[in-house]
């Protein structure tokens, strides 16, 4: 098992910056991918960003330009560093873990989820 704890969620005005931490801990793959997801109220569960464990990093188009994420191998922790905030980041914010296993398995771990507000 892996137990993931995020913090860095709040209520910003638009325009703002918020930086989201998570980090992991248990039973960690030496290969495994970070990213967060976010869900707003009425939708689907979305990818946000994800730093593989190669080094690749992805961002949904919506906040490409804006947001940045970065990993701490040696703490096992992922950041959100989120800049010039819109109404539409509203939503819950979750931490992803995928663990890469022999054989190409995967283990998939979520952190509780941080709520991020962004008001106009």
């Amino acid at each position: 098992q892996v137990q993931l704890v995020e913090s860095g969620g709040g209520l910003v005005q638009e325009g703002g910056s918020l930086r989201l931490s998570c980090t992991a801990s248990g039973s960690i793959s030496s290969r495994y991918d970070m990213g967060w997801y976010r869900q707003a109220p009425g939708s689907q569960r979305e990818l946000v960003a994800v730093s593989g464990s190669f080094g690749t990093i992805n961002y949904v188009d919506s906040v490409k330009g804006r947001f940045i994420i970065s990993r701490d191998y040696a703490k096992n922790a992922v950041y959100l560093q989120m800049n010039s905030l819109k109404p539409e980041d509203t939503g819950v914010y979750y931490c992803n873990v995928v663990n890469i296993r022999s054989l190409g398995r995967r283990e998939e771990y979520w952190g509780q989820g941080t709520q991020v507000t962004v008001s106009s």
